[in-house]
């Protein structure tokens, strides 16, 4: 690893922060509501993305959206977890970068959603970088920062 102070922090590249595909929980678009919640629910995750059967980036649901989608005037109405379909719920407007995004990008997506997709040239999604990753590595680099003064 280069020197602290002779690295160019916002210029890196995001390949070292990104966790691949095959680990990131994820619904499809026609996967019902109850399913979606099920695997948040296990996964401890708050919002997962969703994936087409190409591995495209459709959108991302969350547990609020599903938990909004239950809430009736008078009652949970549950049953509707099971009618509904995650691309009725999911918001199509998300954040997504390109494999050779720097680290600056990242970082300022990142202040207002907990993960920043990633895809590749094809359009294809290769993982996220949860906000996590990348507060973890400022944090380690400040400290490496404040050791060498």
């Amino acid at each position: 690893m280069p020197d602290t102070q002779d690295r160019d922090l916002l210029n890196e590249k995001i390949t070292s922060f990104i966790i691949p595909a095959e680990e990131v929980a994820h619904v499809q678009p026609d996967n019902s509501l109850e399913h979606a919640l099920l695997v948040l629910v296990k996964s401890g995750y708050t919002a997962i993305p969703v994936l087409d059967l190409n591995s495209r980036l459709n959108g991302i649901i969350s547990k609020a959206q599903i938990l909004d989608s239950i809430l009736g005037i008078e009652r949970l109405e549950p049953e509707k977890l099971t009618d509904c379909l995650v691309h009725d719920m999911m918001t199509s407007s998300y954040i997504a970068v390109q494999e050779n995004t720097t680290f600056e990008k990242v970082m300022q997506q990142s202040i207002q959603h907990p993960f920043v997709c990633v895809e590749n040239m094809r359009g294809e999604f290769v993982g996220l970088i949860p906000r996590s990753k990348i507060l973890a590595f400022l944090n380690g680099y400040l400290h490496d920062l404040r050791k060498k003064q």
